[in-house]
C-alpha cells in the first residue's frame, strides 16, 4: 500500500475492524474525507488516513524484512487440536519441527498424514495422551482449544477449576511438557465468554503453570496477507525463568490488502488461477433467488416479496442479518468462512457465479497452497478448511515466535550436533525464501 493509493470505504472498514456504518459516521463527522470516482463510487486516499494506527502500520510495515527470519537452530514443537493443518503448516513454514500433532477427527488426521507423511500425527482423544515423555524436550506447544464454560464452584479460578474442558487438557500438556513457550488461539469472542470469567480463569491458570502471559491480542487475518476478514485471539505465554530476559514483538502487518481477486486469479498470492474442484450446489429454488442478488449484496437487495418469502421469520427480526443471501465481492476480502458455504444465516455465494464457493476457493481464501489436499467427504473438507487458522496468518505469528526463540537461544544456548538448519531443508525446498539469519539481541521484557 502506498500513500497515494485509493481505498474503498468497505475495505477501509475491514482494515479498521469496524462496520461500514461507522466509516460513514467518520466521514459525516469529518474524521476522514471521501471522494467520488467516475463510477459515482466513494473512495478514500490512504495518505489522508495515516493518523489511523492501522493504516500507519501498513504504510510503515516491515513485512518483507520479517519474511527473512530463519531459526538459529532446530526448534521443536507439539500441536494439539491440529485440525486440517492451517496452524501447523504456518508454523512449519516458519521453521518449527513438529514432534507430535494430535487431532481427534479421522478425516483431519488423514489430511495431515497425506500432505506431510513425515509428521507424527497421533489420532485420538487428548485425554488419553501422556505427555510426560516429552518433558523438557519441546520448545513450543501450540493449540486452538474449543471454547467451553468452566466450573466456578470453588471460585479459586485455577487449574482444577477447568477440569472437564479441553483447555484443561492443553494446560495439562503444558504442565507435563514444560515448553519454553506455548501459544493458544481461539475466537475473538473468548474475551467476552461467560461475562469475561473464562479469559480471567485462563490467565490465572497460565500464571499457576509458571508462565508470563503476553497481553492477548486479536489479529485480523486481512492485515496478514489473507483475503479474509477472520479474526483470531492469540495468547502467547513464556516460562517464568525466560520471560524477564526476552522481548516478544507481535508480527508486522502486511502492506497489501488482499481480496478475492487475489485469491482466485494469478497474481501475488498464487501463480495461477484457482483450480477447478468439487463444491456444493444450490437447490433450484435457492439458485433462482441468489441470481437476483448483485455482487457484494444480500437479502436487502431482493424484491421485498421475495425477501419476505426467503427470510421467513428472520425478516422481522432486528439486526442487519447481512449474512443471509450474501454474495461476496471480488474486490473485497471474503467474510469469515464457516464450516459450510451455503448455510442460510452465513451465505458465501461466489461473487460473479451463482453457486457456493468450491473447496479450492475455500482453501485459497484460507491461503492453503493448491497442493494441500483435504480428505473425507465434501462436508468434511469444508469443515476442515472453515475451522482452520489461515496459513499466512499462522506463518506471520510463527515468524514472530521464531524471533523470540532466536533470542532465547542466545541467552540459553543448547549444544547440537546437527548441521545448521538441517531439518529446515524441506521448508527451503518448498518455499525457497529462507536465505539469511534474522535475530535481534535480547532486550528487557515488555508486553509491547
Amino acid at each position: 500500500m502506498t500513500r497515494d493509493t485509493h481505498i474503498s470505504l468497505n475495505n477501509f472498514a475491514d482494515i479498521m475492524g469496524v462496520s461500514r456504518a461507522t466509516v460513514d459516521k467518520w466521514i459525516a463527522n469529518g474524521k476522514c474525507v471521501a471522494r467520488i470516482d467516475e463510477h459515482n463510487q466513494k473512495y478514500l486516499i490512504v495518505s489522508e488516513l495515516s493518523s489511523f494506527p492501522e493504516i500507519s502500520a501498513m504504510l510503515n510495515n516491515i513485512w518483507d524484512e520479517e519474511n527473512e527470519v530463519v531459526p538459529r537452530r532446530t526448534f521443536t514443537s507439539i500441536e494439539l487440536f491440529a485440525g486440517g493443518g492451517g496452524l501447523a503448516l504456518g508454523m512449519h513454514k516458519a521453521g518449527f519441527k513438529h514432534l507430535l500433532l494430535n487431532e481427534y477427527d479421522k478425516d483431519a488426521c488423514a489430511t495431515l498424514q497425506k500432505n506431510m507423511p513425515d509428521w507424527n500425527v497421533v489420532k485420538g482423544d487428548i485425554h488419553d495422551i501422556d505427555f510426560t515423555p516429552y518433558h523438557g524436550k519441546v520448545d513450543l506447544l501450540t493449540g486452538g482449544f474449543p471454547c467451553q464454560a468452566f466450573s466456578y464452584a470453588g471460585k479459586r479460578l485455577g487449574f482444577e477449576e477447568t477440569r472437564g474442558t479441553l483447555f484443561f487438557e492443553l494446560a495439562r500438556a503444558v504442565k507435563e511438557i514444560q515448553p519454553k513457550v506455548f501459544m493458544a488461539e481461539n475466537v475473538k469472542g473468548l474475551l467476552e465468554h461467560d461475562n469475561g470469567r473464562t479469559i480471567e480463569t485462563i490467565k490465572s491458570v497460565i500464571a499457576e503453570l509458571g508462565y508470563t502471559l503476553i497481553e492477548p491480542r486479536v489479529l485480523r487475518a486481512i492485515q496478514y496477507n489473507v483475503p479474509q476478514k477472520r479474526e483470531r485471539l492469540i495468547l502467547i505465554a513464556i516460562r517464568y525463568d525466560i520471560a524477564p530476559h526476552v522481548n516478544f514483538k507481535w508480527p508486522s502487518v502486511c502492506g497489501q490488502l488482499r481480496t478475492l481477486r487475489d485469491a482466485f486469479f494469478h497474481g501475488d498470492l498464487y501463480d495461477c488461477d484457482v483450480p477447478e474442484s468439487e463444491g456444493q450446489k444450490y437447490p433450484a429454488a435457492k439458485e433462482k433467488v441468489m441470481k437476483l442478488v448483485p455482487e457484494g449484496g444480500d437479502w436487502r437487495d431482493l424484491p421485498d416479496d421475495i425477501a419476505k418469502e426467503y427470510m421467513k421469520g428472520s425478516y422481522h427480526l432486528g439486526g442487519g442479518k447481512t449474512g443471509m443471501a450474501r454474495r461476496l465481492s471480488m474486490d473485497e476480502a471474503s467474510l469469515t468462512l464457516t464450516c459450510a458455504p451455503a448455510q442460510k444465516q452465513t451465505e458465501r455465494c461466489h461473487p460473479t457465479e451463482t453457486r457456493p464457493l468450491t473447496v479450492r476457493e475455500y482453501a485459497r481464501i484460507q491461503t492453503f497452497p493448491d497442493d494441500w489436499e483435504f480428505c473425507g467427504s465434501l462436508s468434511a473438507k469444508y469443515k476442515q478448511i472453515g475451522n482452520a487458522v489461515p496459513v499466512n496468518l499462522s506463518w506471520a505469528i510463527g515468524r514472530a515466535v521464531m524471533r523470540l526463540f532466536n533470542q532465547i537461544d542466545i541467552i540459553m544456548p543448547q549444544n547440537s550436533t546437527e548441521e545448521p538448519h538441517q531439518s529446515y531443508q524441506p521448508v527451503r525446498k518448498l518455499y525457497g525464501i529462507f536465505e539469511g539469519l534474522a535475530c535481534d539481541p535480547p532486550e528487557p521484557y515488555t508486553n509491547d
